[in-house]
């Protein structure tokens, strides 16, 4: 890798560009985007002369591609399962490919930047790593594989600070958009007594499977879902947690509530902070309240809930 960065490039149609955008943009504003659709009609004005390269005139011009450059130090695996799953979540369909480093390689390359995180009671330990918990520390153990969540990511901390917050002995937690099973873990061993998370993407729920296995986590089932299309409705939930992106969670609103038990408690993450008011306007619109939000480099997390029960 020279200099130190991979590139990850996505490509796609052309009509997919404002989505893969807006995904790759919460990684890195500072986005390379290859876009040829104007090249004929530039050409045609006589705007570039015989400047063009010859495999940029060759370029299909009904698909884009987008960029950007992630530094050595930087987990490179939990990059790339952010942006699978998100793309999974908003049905776009994209390939990624990585510039610098083969894909059989980054799931491994990253360990070493993947280290014990703690986050209020809770300390996030690599499946590889031992770890020596301190009084009234809550260990979760967790390999991500090729799925979002290890704890590193602004995200993911910001929920699990909410759940060590609010989770009460005896809750039930939904967690639609699992990734690697994080957050339902975590709940189960914060005191839930039942947890179901759900992914739209199968290579996520066959991790979370073995990350609750490997915990020993009771009461957490998963299985494959489109947001809530498939979830068990046997039960309300006292907690739902959706850490996942602004236009996901706005799409899901007018649904969740029939899920919430009483008094229950909506998390939403995934939310860069310029998307935050956008977003609770939405859930204001839908009856909700916020009853708090918080921040960390960038992103937030809100929990809110109906407006007659605040």
């Amino acid at each position: 890798m020279a200099n130190g960065w991979t590139q990850i490039r996505v490509s796609g149609k052309r009509d997919a560009l404002d989505k893969i955008t807006a995904v790759m943009s919460m990684l890195d504003p500072g986005l390379q985007i290859e876009d040829y659709s104007d090249l004929d009609e530039l050409i045609l004005d006589g705007v570039y002369g015989d400047l063009i390269d010859e495999a940029v005139l060759n370029a299909d011009r009904t698909k884009v591609a987008v960029s950007i450059y992630v530094p050595d130090e930087k987990p490179l695996g939990e990059y790339l399962s952010f942006i699978r799953e998100r793309f999974a979540a908003d049905g776009v369909e994209a390939e990624i490919e990585t510039v610098g480093l083969s894909e059989e390689d980054w799931a491994e390359n990253w360990k070493q930047y993947y280290h014990p995180i703690k986050i209020g009671r809770v300390v996030i330990v690599p499946a590889w790593e031992k770890y020596e918990p301190e009084k009234d520390e809550i260990t979760v153990l967790m390999d991500p594989g090729m799925a979002f969540g290890t704890g590193t990511h602004e995200t993911t901390r910001l929920v699990i600070g909410l759940l060590d917050k609010y989770i009460k002995k005896g809750d039930r937690v939904l967690d639609v958009g699992c990734g690697s099973g994080i957050l339902s873990i975590a709940a189960s061993k914060l005191g839930a007594e039942a947890c179901r998370a759900y992914d739209i993407d199968p290579v996520a729920v066959r991790v979370t499977a073995e990350n609750i296995k490997d915990n020993g986590a009771c009461g957490v089932e998963c299985g494959v879902s489109d947001l809530l299309a498939s979830v068990d409705r046997s039960m309300k939930y006292n907690i739902v947690c959706a850490n996942i992106v602004a236009d996901i969670i706005i799409r899901m609103t007018p649904d969740v509530g029939e899920l919430i038990a009483e008094g229950g408690v909506l998390f939403v993450s995934g939310i860069i902070d310029e998307r935050a008011d956008e977003v609770l306007s939405v859930l204001r619109e839908n009856g909700y309240r916020e009853i708090e939000t918080v921040h960390e480099n960038g992103w937030c997390a809100s929990a809110l809930r109906r407006a007659s029960e605040c």
